[in-house]
């Protein structure tokens, strides 16, 4: 990950443990029990024996950590970055030469990554990669390569770059659906750079489907594996590991007030990356299917309501129409409980079992309506992905961008009179130019718009290149623009 890449850190353990347990002899001379402190019927203590790990029920990662790191990779990246000017016309800069372009200057960062395929695929995350005119491979051996993209899904943190090379280590796919809270796992990487190179730490799952508090980055999936194993800057991209040595996740984000680990790691689950990997590859992007809906949480006021008899699942407060969820006949207020036999407990995770179909695929979505269990197949359809095309919910494509009119709220705060939002970044034109999600697009090409439909026509209507005027979420004025 690039340090000083953001305050809540993208990156992504430590631990020997020992622990003495109290058993108490129920014979006159007292049996000792390894690992143990071994007391009389007094409750005094009166023998100690060491733990042999080969006898106990602790885990000896010693398989996992030895077969697991040969196919952890240092990632070093250089990216050539462009000063920013800010309240400066983008026309006046145009007519006025060089002196105004900004200058572009190189800067280095550095993650890790997993090699998934001996041919040289290897995962890792997208911001350790996004923006990189170069990127190095460094081999647990000390081999070296130069790595290229194959494809970047901002959406879930998750990118495919490759080397030339064959025979490579690679690391088998676990299942992240079988994890379970407490299960050790290894989180494996470059912590802090290529001088900690190949560090192997351990923690336990501490939650699964989680959404990181306080973040407001620009994840549009959230349903990460949180552990406790400790992991800091240059972790990102790297392998989270189950005893077996099998990959369940890509270790992605702490939460740090400080920049370092303070407790709290986060992994995007090995079944999300297996699904996106597979689209990079075989297509270069990812094709995401969607389900329809919108969706809060149940409490106990509307568990109480539509007389549930827990707080599981997820109600339905929209259904789009002609959505997925709607030709298969789900409707508002319904509660999922279920999907294809895997219990829903929030958004996320439905979020994360969406996220593994593609469009076209076949689901069995369980759900309570008036109190009774039904089951509808669902059959996933395809989120827009052409420029000007319009998605179920209601956004537009945009050069890898997702565009929404913004609220009269929203403009009125910004003291703007009109102006489209930036829901969503993906891979595309305008992340690579610089747009931020949560900005306003207040002009294009220096005319005001106030409706995706109006970004579209004007940037079609462009012979050359697109320039785009707008204010952040924080009210700071932006220019930038790119060729069509």
């Amino acid at each position: 990950m690039k340090q000083g890449f953001m305050s809540v850190l993208l990156a992504v353990v430590a631990g020997g443990l020992t622990a003495f347990g109290v058993v108490k002899a129920t014979q006159p001379e007292p049996q000792p029990v390894q690992g143990t402190v071994v007391t009389d019927e007094n409750g005094k203590a009166v023998e100690y024996r060491t733990v042999n790990l080969a006898e106990t029920d602790y885990p000896d990662f010693t398989y996992a950590a030895e077969s697991a790191v040969e196919a952890v990779v240092y990632v070093e990246v250089t990216v050539q970055s462009r000063q920013q000017y800010q309240n400066i016309d983008p026309f006046f800069r145009f007519f006025f030469g060089d002196e105004y372009t900004p200058q572009s200057r190189e800067q280095k960062g550095s993650g890790s990554g997993v090699i998934i395929r001996p041919d040289g695929y290897i995962v890792t995350n997208n911001h350790v990669v996004s923006g990189a005119s170069r990127i190095q491979v460094t081999l647990n051996n000390n081999q070296q390569y130069e790595a290229t993209v194959v494809g970047t899904d901002p959406a879930t943190d998750v990118a495919i770059i490759k080397v030339d090379a064959s025979d490579l280590p690679s690391i088998p796919l676990g299942d992240s659906d079988a994890l379970r809270l407490g299960e050790w796992v290894l989180a494996i990487g470059s912590p802090l750079g290529a001088q900690l190179r190949s560090t192997i730490t351990a923690g336990i799952v501490s939650a699964k489907g989680r959404s990181m508090p306080d973040y407001s980055g620009e994840f549009k999936i959230e349903s990460f594996i949180q552990t406790d194993a400790a992991v800091n800057p240059g972790n990102s991209g790297g392998a989270l590991v189950n005893k077996k040595g099998e990959l369940v996740g890509i270790n992605t984000a702490i939460v740090s007030q400080t920049g370092s680990y303070t407790g709290y790691s986060f992994a995007v689950p090995v079944n999300i990356v297996k699904r996106v990997a597979e689209d990079l590859m075989d297509y270069g992007t990812v094709k995401r299917a969607v389900l329809g809906i919108s969706m809060g949480s149940v409490d106990k006021k509307f568990a109480d309501e539509m007389k549930l008899s827990s707080v599981s699942g997820v109600y339905i407060n929209e259904v789009l129409k002609g959505s997925a969820a709607d030709k298969a006949g789900l409707q508002k207020n319904d509660v999922i409980v279920a999907i294809d036999g895997q219990k829903i407990t929030d958004a996320s995770s439905v979020q994360a079992k969406v996220g593994s179909y593609h469009p076209g695929d076949q689901a069995a979505v369980t759900y309570i309506r008036d109190g009774k269990t039904f089951t509808a197949n669902v059959v996933f359809q395809a989120a827009a992905q052409e420029n000007g095309e319009t998605d179920i919910d209601g956004t537009t494509a945009f050069y890898g961008a997702r565009l929404k009119a913004a609220s009269p709220e929203t403009l009125k705060a910004l003291g703007l009179k009109s102006g489209v939002e930036i829901v969503s970044l993906g891979s595309g034109k305008m992340t690579e130019a610089g747009a931020k999600a949560g900005s306003i697009i207040a002009y294009v090409n220096g005319e005001a718009v106030s409706k995706p439909e109006d970004v579209v026509a004007k940037a079609k209507k462009a012979a050359r290149a697109v320039y785009i005027e707008g204010v952040d979420a924080n009210g700071r004025t932006f220019y930038f623009g790119f060729g069509k």
